[in-house]
């Protein structure tokens, strides 16, 4: 029996996403979170051998999440589920310790599969990702601008790209305005960009609204 916790902000999604786990034969899920503390608790307290994560669950940056989990539950297998294409943050959160990546666009029979295939121990991606992730492990062709920011550096050019201001994007991060500008100059330097328009204009055109 796979036991699975799911951690989604949004009730009608954690409902939806329950009784598409429990159709399928041998999974039982045994607690829902919907923030990163609420979380933190739920994994202390139950049974779980695979965690079906959002990657925009609010309390904490979703990385640091990530790491944390890494650090406290080593056992536990965390599978990303994500409104995001899956050039913003499969690659992160594999590298951060996920199991697999899937985007919430897939079929049920698909989460299901996704579930029981990191249970066992495995990996679940996409071709597409797997094919990325082979072109990167080759020294393939260059990454794209954005796949060079850091993981705070892409949360603000994200947050700065979508039209925020710096002290929005501080105020959602829980940074100082001046470490998000801090950010920025660098994030700007680094993509070979001017100013917050050109921001704009690389996340529209590149499809990474936030």
């Amino acid at each position: 029996m796979i036991r699975l916790v799911i951690a989604d902000d949004h009730p009608v999604v954690r409902e939806g996403l329950r009784r598409i786990a429990t159709d399928g034969a041998g999974i039982v899920v045994t607690g829902e979170a919907s923030t990163a503390a609420e979380l933190m608790r739920l994994l202390a307290a139950v049974p779980v051998d695979v965690l079906l994560l959002d990657v925009s669950m609010p309390g904490s940056n979703f990385v640091e999440t990530l790491g944390t989990l890494r650090e406290r539950h080593p056992s536990v297998k965390v599978l990303v589920l994500s409104v995001h294409p899956e050039d913003q943050w499969a690659l992160r959160s594999l590298r951060a310790g996920a199991a697999g990546y899937l985007t919430k666009d897939h079929s049920p029979e698909q989460l299901v599969e996704a579930v029981r295939r990191v249970a066992r121990g495995g990996r679940y991606v996409s071709a597409t990702l797997a094919e990325k992730l082979a072109t990167t492990l080759d020294n393939g062709p260059a990454r794209a601008p954005h796949e060079r920011l850091s993981d705070r550096e892409f949360e603000v050019f994200r947050g700065l790209g979508s039209g925020l201001s710096v002290k929005e994007v501080a105020e959602s991060l829980g940074l100082s305005a001046k470490t998000v500008s801090t950010y920025r100059a660098r994030l700007l330097e680094k993509m070979g960009l001017g100013t917050n328009a050109d921001l704009v204009r690389y996340v529209v055109e590149n499809g990474l609204m936030k």
